[in-house]
Formats: structure tokens, C-alpha cells, sequence
């Protein structure tokens, strides 16, 4: 009976994965690596034009309501404010302004290099360096596509997933946790 009391005491204090992967976003050195919301598809249409949403796979209903929510579990979890960089497709930065997390500048190197396999290592490479390069004390939330999050960090996230990652102190970078999708 007092192991079964131990042990459910024990369990009761256990913290869910998401909760210890939020928390570690308060502490200095952290990023965000978050794929764009649901946009239907792969890749993107013939034609594509970088300036011209037109051209491109979008955001759906659903996925404009994903990052609607993703806003809110950002807010329920203290962050109100954060850096945000994002791709240039259109897709990201609709879903970086949703956010709500402040000004969203685009960055080039977070850009798809889906069509373009030969650039994953040198785009990673530069994108790596810019990264050690940011303030330590500021949170990045990078708005970006899951070939660039997964030549990143190793992992492939889901449309609207979120791959929390700490800056090392010697430039190195180590993936903390992933954070749901919450697909509509």
C-alpha cells in the first residue's frame, strides 16, 4: 500500500513533455523552430514566384486557425513577445504574423530549399553561424519549412509543430523537446 501511495505521489508530479519544453523557453539560448501552418499540398505549384502568394501553396482555413491557436498556447504559456524571423514564402510569414509575437523579418536562409536539394548543406551551414550569432538573452522563433527544420535539428516536424532547440555554449546546438501540432 505505501509503494502504490509512493508511487501515485510520484506520477502526480511528473510534468508532461510539452509543459518542460515550454518552460525551458524562459531561459536564455533557446529557439523555436516552427514549420508553417497547414497549407495543403507539397512543395509548391509550377510557376512559383517568391513575391507572389498567387504562385504558391497558402495557409488554409484550418491552417490560419492553427496558428491562431498556436498564438494562444504561446500566450497561456507567459510568451507574449519573442524575435520572430521568417521564411519568405508566403505560408510562413502568414502564419509568423499570426503569432502575434511581434515584428517578423524575413530571413533568406530559412527559406525552402525543398526544389533545390544541392543547397541544404551550405543554406544549414549559414543558417547554423547566423544562429550563434543572435543574442543569447532574446527568444528566436524561426517560421520556416520542415526540410529546414529537419536539416537543423534531425527531426520531422508536422505542419504547425514546434522544435525547441538550445544554443550551446560553444556555437553547438541540441534539440530540447517538440511541442504539438494541434491539427484542426
Amino acid at each position: 500500500m505505501m509503494l502504490a501511495t509512493l508511487l501515485l505521489s510520484l506520477a502526480a508530479k511528473e510534468v508532461p513533455a510539452d509543459e518542460a519544453v515550454w518552460r525551458s523557453l524562459a531561459k536564455p539560448g533557446h529557439l523555436v523552430l516552427l514549420r508553417h501552418a497547414l497549407a495543403p499540398g507539397t512543395g509548391d505549384p509550377a510557376g512559383f514566384q517568391l513575391d507572389d502568394c498567387a504562385t504558391q501553396r497558402n495557409l488554409s482555413a484550418g491552417g490560419r486557425e492553427q496558428a491562431r491557436r498556436i498564438a494562444e498556447q504561446f500566450r497561456q504559456h507567459g510568451v507574449d513577445s519573442a524575435t520572430v524571423y521568417s521564411s519568405q514564402w508566403c505560408r510562413c510569414l502568414e502564419t509568423a504574423q499570426l503569432l502575434g509575437l511581434g515584428q517578423v523579418t524575413p530571413l533568406p536562409s530559412i527559406n525552402s530549399f525543398f526544389r533545390n536539394p544541392e543547397r541544404r548543406p551550405e543554406q544549414t551551414r549559414e543558417l547554423r553561424q547566423w544562429v550563434t550569432r543572435q543574442p543569447r538573452s532574446a527568444l528566436l522563433v524561426l517560421v520556416t519549412h520542415q526540410v529546414n527544420i529537419t536539416a537543423l535539428s534531425g527531426v520531422f516536424p508536422a505542419s504547425g509543430e514546434m522544435v525547441v532547440m538550445r544554443r550551446l555554449p560553444e556555437g553547438g546546438l541540441e534539440v530540447v523537446g517538440r511541442i504539438g501540432n494541434d491539427s484542426p
